[in-house]
């Protein structure tokens, strides 16, 4: 299969099953995150919904992505998933549905954004939160650790959003 040209050529499945094109959102910046229900950075979720929150009249789309592929820190369904975000971090931005991000599975999505962004290990994704801000370009990607923080990532945004 061949290398999407940008990133808004992919769909992804939301938490509720439904495929959704990333077309609908072509022109706007994604900031996209593997997300885990039961890690260390999990507090990250507000930091996330505050982003969203603060940026998305001005374009950006934030985008999570569950995934149980690290130390079994996302155990849950999608329902258990989606419940525990909005209860526990107010989360209305949207989610996909639980996904693989590195081996054989790995998602399209991140497929895309790891040949875009390697990290310092390489280009597999080594922990829940990592983060990648996708210009409006839809080709251009950048890489955040886990640990960075979701604010820590504010002037790169709007940067992003003026271009």
């Amino acid at each position: 299969m061949s290398q999407p040209s940008t990133i808004y050529d992919l769909t992804y499945t939301d938490i509720h099953g439904n495929a959704v094109p990333l077309s609908t959102v072509a022109g706007k910046p994604l900031l996209i995150v593997n997300t885990a229900s039961k890690c260390g950075f999990t507090p990250q979720y507000e930091g996330l919904q505050k982003l969203h929150e603060e940026f998305k009249d001005a374009g950006l789309v934030v985008l999570g992505f569950p995934c149980d592929q690290f130390a079994h820190q996302e155990p849950g369904d999608n329902n258990e998933i989606e419940e525990f975000c909005q209860i526990n971090f107010g989360v209305t931005f949207p989610m996909a549905g639980k996904v693989d991000v590195n081996g054989p599975k790995t998602n399209p999505v991140f497929q895309f954004l790891k040949s875009r962004a390697g990290g310092l290990l390489g280009s597999g994704i080594k922990w829940n939160f990592t983060k990648f801000l996708v210009a409006a370009d839809g080709t251009t990607v950048k890489r955040y650790a886990p640990s960075t923080t979701p604010d820590a990532l504010r002037k790169d945004i709007e940067a992003s959003l003026k271009k």
